[in-house]
């Protein structure tokens, strides 16, 4: 064990690397059922890498060849509770127009991140914006959105794990999980 997991505190496993490898096959089975066309999958940034690196391989294996952007949004910044007010820190490249856009974001929980960019997106041309999000907090919405596919309902616990993060830790486990300590 080295130095950084021994001042690290213990993290429950929510949902483990197998279950969520099951689930992301069966999230490309519902994208390819949605027929998309010039389709642009756009990851939002940091949260999504992991899960969006493994669904993009997913649609591949599918038989679909998106391209693929990046967008990089904040309403958390260095914080656990969203600030209210979505900032976009790196936009993307690609144009959307007439396209039809996946937007991939690690939790849909306010909605307001992914309700600013699937408005900004939108308002750019896109065809058709859907948003794909690996975890759902239905309780905490704040704005008017739905989420076009669904990894997971979650629990009301800050989670870590497959890209997310606490002030920086924790992005590396391949799994996804909480901290009881923090919960309390």
């Amino acid at each position: 064990m080295n130095l950084s997991q021994t001042l690290l505190p213990h993290v429950e496993v929510l949902y483990d690397a197998e279950a969520i490898a099951v689930r992301n096959s069966e999230l490309v089975d519902e994208i390819v059922a949605a027929r998309p066309q010039k389709l642009v999958v756009i990851a939002v940034l940091k949260g999504s890498f992991v899960f969006a690196a493994d669904l993009i391989r997913a649609m591949h294996h599918a038989g679909l060849a998106p391209e693929v952007e990046f967008i990089t949004l904040s309403s958390y910044r260095d914080a656990r509770v969203s600030s209210g007010h979505v900032t976009v820190l790196r936009d993307i490249e690609t144009e959307v127009r007439g396209r039809d856009v996946l937007l991939v974001d690690d939790i849909l929980e306010s909605g307001r991140t992914l309700a600013f960019a699937k408005d900004l997106l939108a308002a750019r041309g896109a065809n058709r914006v859907m948003v794909c999000v690996l975890l759902e907090k239905p309780h905490k919405r704040a704005v008017q959105i739905d989420a076009d596919f669904v990894g997971f309902k979650c629990p009301d616990y800050f989670v870590v794990g497959y890209g997310m993060d606490v002030s920086h830790a924790y992005r590396q486990l391949p799994f996804i999980g909480y901290i009881p300590d923090a919960e309390g």
